[in-house]
């Protein structure tokens, strides 16, 4: 599987469960809890999204996040492990902050971007089709996923289609339903060279350097466009600082702690399951909560996806 970021917002880095089988795992209360947590918080990050940049802009609120977030997670890990477990070599510096990159800055940064136009829930499934993205990557580095994989590959392009018609229809603005497309295309190769280059020992360490990196990249790339002429922080609404908070503590500290403890103490395939129940959690929330339209191609497309993404975590957790 490959490793761990903050948050899978998009979405979800590690998204396939690995090919090795695993040993069999005793499912507790307390992992029960943590997949509620994975799945909730994660499901409700697009939904902080779309709150936040209702008066913060995106890049600056975005990098912030990540800033905030990764210093946060390294200064856990000096307390609980000591100074040491931060140390890396030049390489594995180099290899995070590549990775923070195309998953913080490229991943994260275009989805916050586009959500100031598209719908939260819209944005939540158009990145649930991340693991197709991954199991077409792998193919093209010569591996053979799998009749089932390539199939789920299929039906999630089938649903990404659908998905884009409200912004070939004048719905959403087409940028924004683009904008997230290539957002989860730098998740999903974020996700699929983590595990090829020579990351930190410590998966903690190495999700701190990826926020960093990407958050400040995230702040330059909000620098470089201005958004900070005429901000005015006293104009910021309290909703707005209360969901940037959120998810710098509940979407980047304590689900991400939970999910990185889930792969240690539970079935991988159960784990992986969070790749379909985030963008359901996702729609929902912001249906209820922000009104969102449930549109027969958000139906549609949604369902479409969700099950390409179930027919390639059952696939690859029998391999």
């Amino acid at each position: 599987m490959t490793k761990p970021a903050a948050d899978p917002a998009p979405g979800t880095r590690a998204a396939l469960p690995a090919a090795s089988p695993a040993p069999a795992r005793r499912i507790t209360g307390a992992v029960w809890a943590a997949l509620g947590i994975v799945y909730v918080v994660w499901g409700s990050t697009y939904l902080g999204i779309r709150v936040v940049v209702e008066t913060l802009p995106p890049f600056l609120s975005g990098g912030a996040r990540f800033v905030t977030a990764g210093l946060l997670l390294a200064g856990i890990v000096a307390w609980r492990q000591g100074p040491a477990a931060l140390k890396v070599t030049r390489r594995q510096l180099g290899s995070a902050l590549l990775v923070g990159l195309l998953l913080i800055l490229g991943g994260n940064g275009l989805v916050v971007l586009a959500e100031t136009s598209v719908p939260s829930g819209l944005a939540a499934l158009l990145v649930a089709v991340v693991p197709a993205w991954v199991v077409v990557l792998r193919a093209v580095a010569g591996e053979r996923p799998g009749p089932g994989a390539f199939g789920g590959v299929l039906l999630g392009l089938a649903g990404l289609g659908v998905l884009t018609l409200p912004g070939l229809t004048g719905e959403v603005r087409i940028g924004g339903v683009l904008l997230v497309v290539v957002a989860a295309l730098s998740w999903s190769v974020g996700s699929f060279t983590s595990s090829r280059l020579p990351m930190p020992a410590n998966p903690f360490a190495a999700s701190a350097y990826e926020m960093v990196a990407g958050g400040l990249a995230g702040v330059a790339v909000g620098l470089f466009r201005g958004e900070h002429h005429g901000l005015d922080l006293a104009e910021v609404s309290t909703r707005s600082w209360a969901a940037l908070a959120y998810l710098v503590v509940f979407g980047s500290l304590i689900a991400f702690t939970a999910y990185a403890w889930l792969l240690q103490a539970a079935p991988l395939s159960l784990v992986a399951t969070y790749a379909y129940v985030n963008p359901v959690v996702a729609v929902a929330l912001g249906a209820l909560i922000l009104n969102e339209a449930l549109t027969w191609p958000v139906v549609l497309g949604g369902a479409i996806v969700v099950a390409g993404v179930c027919l390639i975590v059952s696939t690859e957790r029998r391999r």
